[in-house]
Formats: structure tokens, sequence, C-alpha cells
């Protein structure tokens, strides 16, 4: 893409910067061209929404973050186009780690998240050194970019749109569910230093017999650590391969 281009071939962050918005802006331009011309209002909000979505705690998608007194049936039409046009990922919570995954999809909840996660920094107005901010800027963002960063690389190597799983009272979330062959992996994505990982440990307490191998991106080395498979953040492209190497060990 002319973005990466920008950067990998020039370093010309002013470049880059432009491109994001050049595509962003024809996306949106998009939305009035070739949808019904009614929806294009709340397929703009729901875009420009996204943002704001992510950066709440519970990324959980919420009609009224799109407007005050929004309601499903009269934005889903719009939402949908989205999803049809591959622009955003509609991520919907699963009950159990069963097959079909469908059939445990929860389709009252769910998060959305952007087709890229350079758009979504740039959707989000953030300069690209927000990345080396550490904790400066934002905490909760850095996790919804990394995220998002993750479910790019994941979506590309498995046939099934991942999941998240999640209960309350105490509050747990895993933050994707991937399906590899007949087997449902629990996937954590952190973006800081901590490594601690309750809401793995729970899901496989809740969910023994059904977890072979847990999952967690970070900042640490690739390594394996009894049935939890650390994968580094850049390494996230090879997941699969991983997983399968990972397996094989547990399973001489």
């Amino acid at each position: 893409p002319e973005s990466v281009k920008m950067w990998t071939e020039a370093r010309d962050v002013s470049a880059m910067q432009e491109a994001l918005s050049g595509i962003i802006g024809a996306y949106e331009r998009d939305f009035a061209k070739h949808p019904n011309i009614s929806e294009f209002p709340k397929i703009s909000m729901i875009w420009k929404s996204i943002p704001s979505q992510l950066a709440r705690e519970n990324k959980k998608f919420i009609y009224k973050v799109v407007k005050e007194g929004a309601r499903a049936r009269e934005y889903e039409d719009a939402l949908q186009w989205l999803v049809d046009a591959r622009l955003v990922h509609k991520i919907y919570r699963s009950s159990a780690p069963g097959l079909p995954v469908a059939a445990y999809d929860d389709l009252s909840a769910f998060k959305l998240y952007l087709v890229d996660v350079g758009l979504l920094r740039r959707l989000a107005q953030l300069a690209p050194t927000a990345f080396g901010e550490g904790n400066r800027l934002f905490t909760e963002y850095k996790g919804a970019l990394t995220e998002n960063y993750v479910l790019q690389t994941l979506i590309t190597q498995f046939e099934v749109l991942p999941r998240y799983w999640s209960q309350n009272n105490p509050p747990y979330e895993v933050d994707f569910l991937i399906q590899r062959d007949n087997d449902i992996f629990p996937v954590e994505v952190k973006s800081e230093a901590n490594l601690a990982s309750k809401s793995l440990r729970k899901f496989k307490e809740l969910f023994s017999d059904n977890v072979k191998l847990r999952v967690r991106f970070s900042l640490d080395n690739l390594k394996l650590d009894d049935d939890v498979l650390n994968i580094p953040l850049f390494m996230a492209d090879q997941a699969d391969r991983l997983i399968g190497l990972a397996l094989k060990q547990l399973n001489p």
C-alpha cells in the first residue's frame, strides 16, 4: 500500500500520514456513493465512532456511543454494510469453546475492529510516535491498537473468523478464540510488560477438557511455559506454525 511504501522506502512520515488520510477519505466518499443514500449518515457515524468504542475498557460495541438513543434495529443495516465491504471486522462474543463456533455466538455482543491498525491510528488522530510513548499518552488505547494488529494477522492464518470470550461477576475476558482444525485456542494480547493472565487461567479452569494450548501475544520472548505459548508480537504472523510446533512438543 502507498502508506507503507512511503515509510519503508522514503521514511517520509508526512507522506505516510497523507496517504493514510487519503485512504480514509476514499472510504468515506464510498459511504455516500455505493449504499442506499439514506444509510450514509449512519454508516459514517458508526465508522467515526470506532476509535471511541475501542477506547473503552470493555470494548464491546455500544450503539449509544454512535449516537445518543441509537438502537440496534436502526443501525444494523449500516453496520452490516461496513462488514460486507470488509472495512471492519465484527467479532462476536462466544459463550463456550464449542464446534461449530457459530452455534455459540452471542449475537447481542460483539466488538468492531478496523481492517488495518494503521488506519485505526490515523482515524483516532494519534501521531505515529504514539506507539513509542509508553503510558504517557494512553494505556487502554495501546491495548486496542495491539489487539487490532494481532487480529489482522489471525484473520489471514485461520479460516474461521476469531471470536472473544467474557463473563461478568467477577469479570474475565479472553481477547480472542481461534479455531485451528477442530481445536479452539484462547488468545490473550498483552501490550504491557505485565504478563499476568488471570483470564486465561479462568478459561482453562472452566473449559479444561477443551483447552489443549493457551496462547499469549506479548513483548516477551518466544517460549512454551507448561501449556501457555508466548508469541512475540513481531512474530504474530507465524502463529499458526508456532501453535503447530507447540502442540507437537506437548504431545510428542
